[in-house]
């Protein structure tokens, strides 16, 4: 007796191939939705055992401080708490937007609970005397009713770790392109702003464009004027201000990389205000809506600022100061970039920042 064989039709063969692919890919799409659920729940769980870690760890520095407790009176010499214990410098430096930038703290202050403090220094001199450095990092760390504060002024960088300080504060700054920082605090000498129409200048008077003082060789447009940045971002060091020094440059490389949260471009101001925001939210809540969408208060334009012709921003090009300024610009603007690319996104011709990235798991010991 031979074997029976039932053949399927080829049309039957093909529907069943068809009708395996489809449970295939279903069960497929299946598993990956579970995986993604699994991975949900398990950041959701890592969210809830960090909550409880800060939560335990809160309630026991309040008992090691005395705090909360039933009858605890105050504890001498308690500190601040962490997010009140901030203090921002904003060592600006001269036409780069600072006054516009520092116009947004002045606004926030009041809502978002801190102090603005400017640093007058006489004729505004960058440099403080060895006391007055003391005399101000004292400050700056032990003035607790002033925290959080925002301090800005056109002073240099300083060092605290040199004064053996345990906190240091957060320092920010902004820079410009070199020639269009110099140009205009030329045409700011003589003419002034819209921030403050009445007030006299110093060359107040001297008609002379940037481009004329160029050609006469004039001492206000040297290539020496330009050397401003570089010794803001070095500090209080004699060879900072040697113009022209290349450790001056590198010194100022260094302490941009390692002692600056965040160092923006006047070019690109807004995006400035929109990370700043999202670092440091105590302070910046709501910058980025007031720049864009308020009264513009904060904005502040030189007068009668006329663009250097072609053949005077050439010449000025051609000095070795130049040059350093502007390395030390491109290097700032390329770490701020770098820095923008990783968090923000535009769409649309829109920035928007990006969300956190990032979770904890596998914490142990479970208690």
């Amino acid at each position: 007796m031979g074997l029976l064989r039932v053949m399927m039709p080829p049309k039957f063969q093909l529907l069943t191939l068809l009708a395996f692919a489809v449970a295939m890919f279903f069960l497929e799409n299946q598993i990956q939705k579970l995986e993604e659920s699994r991975g949900k729940l398990e950041r959701a769980i890592a969210r809830h055992e960090v909550r409880e870690i800060e939560q335990r760890h809160t309630q026991d520095g309040q008992r090691e401080r005395g705090e909360g407790l039933v009858g605890a009176g105050p504890v001498l010499g308690a500190g601040l708490p962490d997010a009140e214990d901030v203090v921002i410098i904003y060592n600006r430096v001269p036409k780069t937007a600072s006054t516009s930038f520092t116009n947004i703290a002045y606004d926030l202050c009041g809502k978002n609970h801190y102090h603005v403090l400017h640093i007058n220094t006489t004729k505004n001199n960058p440099v403080m005397s060895i006391q007055d450095q003391v005399r101000f990092v004292k400050n700056v760390t032990e003035w607790r009713e002033m925290k959080p504060a925002f301090y800005h002024g056109h002073v240099s960088f300083l060092d605290f770790t040199k004064f053996g300080v345990k906190k240091k504060p957060i320092y920010i700054n902004v820079v410009r392109d070199p020639i269009e920082r110099l140009v205009s605090y030329y045409y700011f000498l003589r003419f002034g702003d819209d921030y403050r129409p009445g007030l006299r200048r110093r060359k107040q008077g001297d008609k002379k464009t940037f481009d004329e003082c160029v050609s006469a060789g004039g001492s206000d447009c040297a290539p020496e004027k330009l050397w401003l940045q570089i010794p803001f971002f070095c500090g209080h060091y004699s060879e900072c201000w040697n113009v022209g020094s290349p450790w001056a440059l590198e010194q100022a490389k260094y302490n941009l990389v390692n002692e600056y949260l965040l160092v923006g471009v006047t070019e690109e101001l807004e995006d400035f205000v929109m990370m700043l925001e999202a670092a440091l939210p105590r302070f910046f809540r709501g910058a980025t809506d007031l720049y864009k969408t308020g009264k513009k208060s904060h904005l502040r334009r030189t007068t009668e600022k006329k663009p250097p012709t072609r053949e005077s921003t050439a010449k000025l090009q051609q000095s070795a100061i130049w040059k350093m300024e502007n390395e030390f610009y491109e290097f700032a603007l390329e770490q701020f970039q770098f820095v923008r690319a990783h968090a923000v996104r535009e769409k649309d011709g829109e920035l928007y920042l990006l969300a956190q990235n990032f979770f904890y798991e596998k914490i142990y010991p479970k208690n």
